[in-house]
């Protein structure tokens, strides 16, 4: 028995640009992970039954195997839980087969899972961050995506708060994106979200916790100009920015993240849990 495991991941800013050739500033979270245990088996199957589990396995296609997984990734509030799933899988079977896969390599065999067998619309950032691990620039203006590794201590006091109830699949937001693709209000916003993110790199780098806080606020403000967006997922973002913090979505929705104001974590905690939120301090590597 071989096993594997990836962690969630929080976009903090530039997102969702990295479907349209934009760049995005995320990283993991140390405490909420998926993981995967492979043996060899007389027939495939995941336990409990996922096709997720069961797309990877066959993609994979070194012969059957048995997966059983598990996972505490909120699910469909934008925290990569679905790749982090198969990441954790391709991983267990990797190590089980003892074959060895580059970062890029297992990220772009995860992303054909998810959108090439299973028809998932998504961008590539959730696959890249896990696969690499850590606080991550990821750009991918060109043919190749370029990843910079930055070192989380330079991050801010963080926060990341997250609505169960308020769940919205990737695919809702992605879809309707790509359908909008060639629009130039569409082209522009991406272009101006991946400024974002780099500008979040640049402030990190600069020690200005200031401009980093305003790449975060700058990458919401885009979306919400852009899109229709669920009116819980913006009253979080509202209730966290009253209580002195900056706030963006972390994905796709229901999940938002930002920096801690300067009362500290529990005026913010005791807004968004008043909205139903789970609230962490997170471990941001």
């Amino acid at each position: 028995m071989a096993s594997g495991s990836a962690h969630a991941r929080a976009a903090l800013a530039g997102n969702p640009s990295d479907g349209f050739a934009g760049a995005v500033l995320a990283s993991c979270i140390g405490e909420l992970r998926a993981w995967a245990r492979a043996e060899h088996a007389t027939e495939a199957g995941s336990d409990p039954p996922s096709a997720l589990v069961d797309a990877a396995i066959a993609r994979f296609g070194r012969g059957p195997c048995a997966v059983r997984w598990g996972t505490d990734v909120p699910r469909e509030v934008g925290l990569g839980g679905s790749s982090a799933i198969v990441t954790a899988a391709v991983r267990a079977l990797c190590a089980l087969h003892g074959h060895a896969l580059e970062a890029g390599e297992l990220a772009e065999m995860v992303l054909a899972v998810e959108v090439e067998d299973l028809g998932i619309a998504a961008g590539p950032q959730d696959r890249y961050a896990q696969a690499h691990g850590g606080l991550l620039l990821m750009d991918f203006a060109g043919l190749e995506p370029r990843v910079e590794r930055l070192d989380p201590a330079l991050l801010p006091p963080m926060y990341l708060a997250w609505r169960t109830d308020a769940a919205e699949t990737s695919h809702a937001v992605h879809g309707g994106l790509r359908e909008r693709a060639a629009e130039p209000a569409v082209r522009r916003a991406m272009a101006r979200l991946a400024g974002h993110a780099r500008a979040a790199r640049d402030a990190l780098l600069a020690g200005d916790r200031a401009g980093f806080a305003a790449a975060l606020d700058g990458s919401f403000d885009e979306r919400d100009a852009l899109l229709e967006l669920d009116p819980r997922h913006v009253g979080m973002v509202r209730a966290a920015r009253e209580a002195g913090a900056s706030a963006n979505y972390a994905g796709s929705g229901g999940a938002i993240v930002g920096t801690l104001p300067p009362a500290g974590p529990e005026p913010l905690a005791r807004a968004l849990r008043a909205l139903g939120c789970e609230v962490i301090t997170p471990v941001l590597h």
